[in-house]
């Protein structure tokens, strides 16, 4: 058997988390790879690593020099490796490290270079060949190359291996990231290419819960979900895992496992190939949302009959590099959902007068302070009377809906309320479906 174990920000904060670690790997022959990432904080207030070397990028751009912000960076793997009592020269590759940062004058290089340093640090504790990920991930156009870093990463990798997560090099040799939280997808990569029989997924939550515990207090844990559960409440907020992280081991029905660091006794949460679920009897498996979106509102009688027009509304969101998040639609009437943050400056004000000259329509308004919550579950097509329960628990809890999308799928709802109402419209909703009932 061959397990790939990611372990992230948290389980690589210090040295004594980093032993924790290093005894997980070794209860197991099995696990044979090692992803890391960089360290995360180790209390309340403390920095991470990652966000420490973005500020160094910042400060390399302003002075020309890394500064303050790369000395803690440095001060943090210092204290890593004296609490480890490695025979490590870390202070030497700290100081090649500054180097080719302020040789390379990348944000991208400057990012990856927790991972890179975690990882040298976890290979030496180990005893396990390094690999940088920059040798065997690569990237084509921004996005991962599968075709090309599969077979690299397996040649590297060998036997044995510590991986660095979170970025790859595209086709000139440059150093490429992920999106924030992208060592998941290395991870997932690894286990790919290995031809791993387990993903583990090492974190500092025993697996997913039904919501977000600030919302809901204790909600119960998930003990398995499918892919496209997971994809569903990842994408939605629930940021145990990156959403993107089914995809390189989804097509070689690699199961991922979410696991504990700090309690591997807990069993976590399993999640399978959506053909390999088994429905565990429950109507919803999560519930899951986030604040802050804004909806564009268009209205034009025989908008349906009218060729081109989605094409042509597409097309101002494409000239200003705007992606949208949903799109709930009638027969004459289209709602395009952005992520608000995306629309600041004037953006949005430029957005609707484009759309009025592209489309004309007979109506068009623009509101903001929207939440969505998504409602998710392979059970809900086997209840019957499900959205009549998800609305009724709304509509008790005072709420009024100000948008309903469901995917044909019939594996998630989405509903859309005012930002002020998205705590208590997610504990409603946690109480008719998984609350004790009389």
């Amino acid at each position: 058997m061959i397990k790939v174990c990611k372990f992230g920000g948290t389980s690589m904060a210090d040295g004594i988390n980093m032993l924790r670690a290093k005894r997980i790997i070794e209860s197991e022959p099995a696990r044979r790879y090692v992803v890391v990432s960089a360290p995360g904080k180790r209390y309340g207030g403390d920095d991470k690593v990652t966000d420490l070397l973005y500020a160094a990028h910042a400060e390399l751009v302003r002075t020309g020099h890394v500064g303050e912000s790369y000395r803690k960076v440095c001060s943090r793997f210092l204290s890593i490796v004296h609490e480890l009592g490695l025979d490590f020269g870390i202070s030497a590759l700290l100081e090649e490290t500054k180097a080719r940062i302020e040789e390379e004058r990348s944000e991208a290089f400057t990012a990856s270079r927790g991972e890179y340093l975690a990882g040298k640090v976890m290979a030496a504790l180990l005893g396990m060949p390094f690999v940088d990920a920059a040798d065997c991930v690569k990237f084509s156009g921004g996005s991962l190359d599968a075709e090309k870093s599969y077979p690299l990463v397996k040649a590297c990798a060998g036997e044995r291996a510590v991986v660095a997560g979170f970025y790859g090099s595209d086709e000139s040799g440059k150093v490429c990231t992920f999106s924030r939280g992208g060592s998941d997808i290395s991870g997932a990569v690894v286990a790919r290419a290995v031809g791993a029989d387990l993903y583990e997924n090492w974190t500092d939550v025993s697996g997913f819960l039904a919501c977000d515990p600030k919302v809901v207090p204790s909600p119960v844990g998930i003990e398995t979900l499918s892919y496209k559960e997971l994809r569903e409440l990842s994408y939605m907020g629930a940021n145990v895992l990156h959403s993107e992280s089914i995809f390189p081991v989804r097509e070689a029905d690699i199961p991922i496992v979410i696991r504990n660091t700090f309690r591997p006794e807990d069993k976590g949460t399993t999640i399978l190939p959506t053909a390999r679920y088994a429905y565990t009897g429950r109507t919803v498996t999560g519930i899951a949302g986030k604040k802050n979106f804004t909806v564009i509102y268009l209205e034009k009688p025989l908008m349906n009959s009218e060729i081109g027009f989605t094409y042509r509304v597409l097309g101002v969101f494409l000239r200003h590099n705007i992606n949208f998040e949903h799109l709930p639609s009638g027969i004459d009437t289209m709602s395009f959902i952005l992520d608000s943050e995306q629309l600041k400056g004037g953006v949005l004000e430029t957005l609707c007068e484009e759309i009025r000259l592209a489309v004309r329509p007979n109506r068009i308004a623009a509101f903001g302070d929207v939440a969505l919550i998504a409602v998710v579950g392979h059970g809900m097509s086997r209840n019957v009377g499900t959205s009549a329960r998800l609305f009724r628990a709304i509509a008790r809890a005072g709420v009024n809906v100000r948008m309903i999308d469901q995917g044909s799928s019939e594996l998630n709802i989405i509903v859309g309320v005012d930002n002020e109402n998205y705590e208590r419209t997610v504990r409603a909703v946690y109480d008719e479906f998984f609350g004790e009932k009389p």
